[in-house]
This record gives structure tokens, C-alpha cells and sequence, in this order.
């Protein structure tokens, strides 16, 4: 038996600890399990990655208190997976290993997602020609990676399923990721019955008891099929066969939190180092995977181009909101009463949640902004409050001004709130639901909300990106994007990308069983070309003119970018420190060549108290640019009080 143990720990250093191992305690204290160890004047969650029979130090070693697993929760794999994140995302192994292994201390069961019987959930026989020739393509396995590049309602999730049933009657195991926890109650729903006691459910919504007891299924090869976001690409099948990444553009796929990894990233690197395949798929896909189908050297396309269900494309109209009084344009109301005397379904979106979100004096110009973040308070009416959607800050609203104390203020902008409001004015005897995150706060309402509404009992579903990705619901006929200009502004270079996605996305929730369908795309902006591409449903030319203003602007997938971002309370500290880093940087990216964008306060310089500065440094290649951000952090550590975020290959700047 082992007398010393090698373990790391949630917490930014590089090296492995060592400790002692009890007698009474040898039998459990192997790789795999958690051990309670002392560190500093503290007790601290360990992750027993060796044991030793000998070790030699001219210090004492302590021993470990207690083991907290009875079995191996990991082992040497995801061990191997840690440390290749740890030099990819330049974080530790043990926060990289903690990040995986979920925090229960001892596991519980899940609330079983029954299988309804409803048709749309059964499995399909007969498929279309592009179904067919794309499973048979994919199941050949000649390439490691393979994109399903297909329409709204083109039947991606067959394919999926079909490929996911052929790699477990050979024994393997598949994890299937989706990106919003709204989608694995639908898969949930649509696998357990093909797949019977097989399926493991992995989501935040899980308490951590109950993400350890799905964890343990599948650690021990009770399951062949584990459904999630995110954190399931982590799922620790010991045969794995398949990952499928659905709708692969989505930015959940990207943490925000230390290592700020990427899902897909990281099913490439495991299919990598596993033999398996990874198979991702979107009407959608990100500019990244775009250009990769172009080379087709490593990701081959395989296109989908028709819908499977009887439904064509839906046509899209645009209402200049310029000329409108109403937040709901008359265009938009008279497509309502048409859908509703139909007996058919709408779906409203709108990506801004809250009632309103932009209090202002017309006398002074003083905005009512969050004391703790650099952004405007949101009005909440149904809890009549302000509330920041970045730190939780909550307040009061008010009449007067409290600058100039005038009465002459007032709200600007609206959120679902003030939509759903409105909505139900015009409509008072429809069936309306609103399903954001302030909505959805209840448990178990976002799965009842969806079934209610695929079952026909409710006319109206207004809602954000809940409602935008890949639900399927066969009597919807009108999908209303209530504003399409909400993410254009923002000062990213992924703005219009993520407009044009989330256009399409949305768009292709209408028709999708019959040629009734349509879209009404309400904005201030109608000649934005995100707009125009989307009006047009010209993805492809879209793809290439963003591409080209890529290529010349040098931003990726024509570079790869690093945003290093220090954050404080005191803000002359922070100013100072990225100074520091600043020429820290300089030295090294002059020997390197690579180049150093910005050395700014971020665009949100404020959040949560703690004024933000951001070092953005790009290159052409990823290796180059890791290896030196590592070399100059190498050594370095920030004063107290000021903190350091890593962030690789960013999606967002803010």
C-alpha cells in the first residue's frame, strides 16, 4: 500500500503537493479519489494524482485527514486531460481537474425525464437522400471531424442519433453536448426511450449530488450515452466513441471562468487523443469552423439543404421600427391575430430581458447607472426595481432626478417585460408565456413552460435566447424577432456574426412542418448587412463577406487572440499593474513578432466594484502566441488586491 500521495489543488499554482498516508486510510488513498488535506492554516479538497511508496524531503510531511470517495472518481485519462489544459489555458492542473470532477460528497439521484409519447420525439424511418448519404459518410470514420451543415428543421438530430445508436451497438460511448439547458430537457426527453436506461444527464441545473451520481454511472460503464451543456464534454467514458457538439456557433460552449475553456476544443483534443470522432452541426456555424470546412483538410461539410418535415424555409419581412409607434408594429399585431385565429403559434424574441433598461433626467442628462458597474440599471417592473444583470445590484426606482431634482425623466428602451405587458393588451384572451432567465427562476419551470407550449396550451411564447436554439415545435407558424438590433452596437469584432446567427436561429423556429411558416424582423437598422444576409437567408454569402473583412483586419480565424484582464477595487492599482504587464509583454512579443493590440480599460471598465484594464495580443498561430503569454507570465504574480484573467481564443472583448 501506498504511504505518500501526490496531490494538486484548486488553486493557481503549478506544482503537485505531497502527504503522508494514515495506515487506516491506504486502502482508499489511490489515484482517482479526494482526500481532505491540510494546506497552510486551512483544510482543502485534494486530487490524489500518484502515490509513492518513498519520498525523502528535509521537512515533514503531513499526512492527508480523510478520504472523501469510497471509489475512483477519474483516473489516468482525465488526469492526462488536466494537464493538457492546464498548458493550453495556462491555468493549474488542479483547477482544471476540479472544474471536471463534480463537488458532491456523496451522490443522489436525478428526477427520471419521462418519455412522452409524441410523434416529433419518435425515431424517424424514413430519411431523406442527404440524411442518408451523411450517416453513411460519417460512419466510415475516414476523417476525425465532421460538420453537419444544414437549414433550420433539416433534421441534424436524426443524424445525430442515428450515428450515436451505430457507435454504442459497437460498444463504445457517445456524449452529446447542447448548449442551453432548455435543449436537454427536449433531447433528454427524445433519447430516453431510444436509448432506455442508458442516458446520463449532465447540466448546471443539477445539484452537485446529483451531477456526482450521473458521474459515477458513467465513470463505472453503467451508461453509453451522457446528454449535456458544456461541463459534459468532460463525461469520464473509458470507450469513447462519438462526441456530437449540436449547434456548435452557440458561445455557452465558452466558460467564463478560470480556465475559460472551450467544449469544443476541448472534444477535439479528446477525440484527438481517444481514437473517437467528433461530429458537430449547425445552420449556423462559427467563422472559425467555416473557414476549416473551405481547407477540407481536417472537418469535412456534409450539407443538409432541404427540411425533412413537409416545411420550406419560411419567407422573412422586415418593419422599419423608425416609422412605428409601437414596440409591436402594426405589421407585426395583424400577423398575430391571423396566427392566432389559425389556432397556430408565435413565438416573440427579444434578447433583453427586464421591462425597460435605460433610465434618464431630460433635464441634466444624468443616467441611472449601477454604482458597482460601468452600466445602465434595468427596470424590473414585476419586482418594481432596478437591477444590474451584471452583479445582482438592486435599487429602488425613481420619480426625481437625484442630480438636478427635476420630474421631467423617464424610461428608454424595452425588455420582454414591457413586451409581454403590451402583448397582453392586444391580446387579452391569448395564452402568453414569457420564458427568460428572470422567468425561469422557478424550478422546473423552463421544462414545463416548453411542454406546454408543444402541446398546444399556450398561443404566444415570448421570450430570449431560451427560445432562439433549436426547439422544435410543429404548430408554430410566425416567429416575431420583436428587435434585431440589440447586439450590434456592442463593440466587438463579433457583432454582426453573432447578429446574423442569432437572426437565422430564431427565423428557423417558424414552418418547420408545412409552408405557413414566416418571420417578421423588426429593427431601426434595415441596411445593416447582417440584416440584408439574414433577410435573404444567404448564409453562405454572408460567411464570405465577413470573411473578408476578417482577413483584412487580421482578426481570427486569420489570427489567434489572448486577452489578458487585470481587475481591482482600487483603480490607480489597476491602471499601474497593467502598465507593468504592458512592458512585461512588450519585451517578450518583440523577440516573438507578435503584436501587442491593446493596452486599454475594457470596454465594461467597471464591474462587480472592480475596475477592469485588458492586454489583447494576437499572432497567426496559436503555439507561438501561448508560448510566449507563457513565458511572460512566467515568474510573474500580481500585487494583492489585483487579479489576472486568462482568457484564450476570446469570444467576447467586453
Amino acid at each position: 500500500m501506498a504511504k505518500f500521495v501526490e496531490v494538486v489543488l484548486d488553486l493557481p499554482l503549478s506544482q503537485n503537493f505531497t502527504y503522508g498516508v494514515p495506515q487506516d486510510l491506504s486502502e482508499t488513498a489511490q489515484v482517482g479519489h479526494r482526500a481532505v488535506v491540510p494546506f497552510g492554516n486551512r483544510e482543502m479538497t485534494a486530487y490524489i494524482v500518484s502515490t509513492l511508496d518513498e519520498f525523502d524531503a528535509p521537512y515533514e510531511i503531513k499526512p492527508i485527514k480523510r478520504v472523501i470517495d469510497d471509489t475512483p472518481l477519474y483516473g489516468n485519462k482525465t488526469i492526462a486531460l488536466a494537464q493538457w489544459m492546464s498548458k493550453y489555458y495556462l491555468c493549474s492542473t488542479g483547477e482544471a481537474l476540479s472544474l471536471m470532477i463534480p463537488g458532491g460528497r456523496r451522490d443522489s439521484s436525478i428526477p427520471s425525464m419521462e418519455s412522452e409519447d409524441d410523434l416529433s420525439f419518435q425515431r424517424i424511418e424514413d430519411l431523406s437522400d442527404e440524411q442518408r448519404y451523411a450517416i453513411d459518410t460519417i460512419l466510415k470514420h475516414e476523417k476525425s471531424m465532421y460538420y453537419l451543415f444544414g437549414v433550420t428543421g433539416s433534421g441534424k438530430s436524426e443524424v445525430f442519433l442515428r450515428c450515436a445508436e451505430d457507435v454504442i451497438a459497437q460498444g463504445k460511448s457517445v456524449i452529446y453536448l447542447v448548449p442551453e439547458i432548455t435543449l436537454t430537457h427536449q433531447l433528454a426527453r427524445q433519447v430516453t426511450k431510444r436509448f432506455e436506461d442508458k442516458v446520463a444527464i449532465l447540466h448546471s441545473a443539477l445539484t452537485p449530488s446529483q451531477r456526482l451520481k450521473e458521474w459515477k454511472r458513467i465513470a463505472e460503464g453503467k451508461v453509453s450515452l451522457a446528454i449535456g451543456a458544456r461541463s459534459a464534454v468532460f463525461a469520464p467514458f473509458k470507450n469513447l466513441g462519438l462526441i456530437i457538439l449540436d449547434e456548435e456557433h452557440e458561445n455557452s460552449y465558452k466558460s467564463g471562468n478560470t480556465p475559460r475553456y472551450h467544449a469544443r476544443q476541448i472534444a477535439q483534443h479528446r477525440c484527438q487523443a481517444e481514437g473517437a470522432t467528433l461530429l458537430m452541426g449547425s445552420a449556423t456555424p462559427s467563422l472559425e469552423a467555416y473557414a476549416l470546412m473551405q481547407e477540407n483538410k481536417h472537418l469535412e461539410a456534409l450539407y443538409l439543404r432541404k427540411r425533412v418535415s413537409g416545411g420550406v424555409m419560411p419567407p422573412v419581412e422586415v418593419v422599419n421600427l423608425s416609422y412605428e409607434k409601437s414596440m409591436v408594429s402594426n405589421r407585426l399585431q395583424e400577423a398575430i391575430r391571423e396566427t392566432l385565429a389559425k389556432k397556430k403559434q408565435t413565438i416573440l424574441f427579444l434578447n433583453r430581458r427586464g421591462f425597460s433598461y435605460f433610465f434618464h433626467c431630460d433635464s441634466c442628462g444624468y443616467e441611472l447607472r449601477c454604482p458597482h458597474c460601468a452600466v445602465a440599471l434595468t427596470y424590473h417592473k414585476g419586482h418594481d426595481q432596478m437591477v444590474c444583470h451584471y452583479c445582482g445590484y438592486r435599487t429602488k426606482p425613481v420619480k426625481v432626478c437625484p442630480e438636478c431634482h427635476s420630474l421631467d425623466v423617464g424610461y428608454s428602451g424595452f425588455g420582454t417585460e414591457m413586451v409581454e405587458e403590451q402583448i397582453r393588451a392586444m391580446f387579452p384572451t391569448a395564452r402568453i408565456a414569457r420564458l427568460d432567465t428572470d422567468s425561469a427562476r422557478k424550478k422546473g419551470e423552463i421544462g414545463k413552460v416548453i411542454t406546454a407550449f408543444r402541446n398546444g396550451e399556450i398561443d404566444i411564447l415570448l421570450g430570449t435566447q431560451m427560445v432562439a436554439k433549436g426547439l422544435n415545435f410543429p404548430l408554430v407558424e410566425l416567429v416575431g424577432i420583436v428587435l434585431a438590433d440589440s447586439g450590434l452596437n456592442i463593440p466587438d469584432f463579433r457583432a454582426q456574426e453573432r447578429t446574423f446567427s442569432l437572426l437565422v436561429q430564431v427565423s428557423g423556429r417558424a414552418g418547420r412542418y408545412n409552408d405557413q411558416g414566416r418571420v417578421i424582423i423588426q429593427t431601426y437598422h434595415p441596411e445593416n448587412p447582417a440584416i440584408q444576409y439574414a433577410l435573404n437567408a444567404d448564409v453562405e454569402g454572408f460567411y464570405e463577406q465577413e470573411l473578408e473583412i476578417r482577413k483584412q483586419t487580421g482578426f481570427p480565424p486569420f489570427s489567434r487572440l489572448i486577452n489578458l484582464v487585470l481587475r481591482g477595487r482600487n483603480q490607480q492599482k489597476v491602471e499601474k499593474e497593467i502598465e507593468v504587464l504592458t512592458e512585461r509583454l512588450e519585451s517578450f512579443s518583440a523577440k516573438h513578432g507578435s503584436q501587442l493590440l491593446c493596452s486599454s480599460e475594457c470596454p465594461l471598465e467597471k464591474i462587480a466594484s472592480n475596475w477592469r484594464y485588458h492586454l489583447l495580443v494576437s499572432d497567426v498561430t496559436g503555439a507561438k502566441i501561448q508560448h510566449l503569454v507563457a513565458q511572460a507570465l512566467d515568474g510573474y504574480s500580481p500585487p494583492s488586491g489585483i487579479y489576472l484573467e486568462i482568457d484564450i481564443d476570446p469570444l467576447q472583448l467586453l
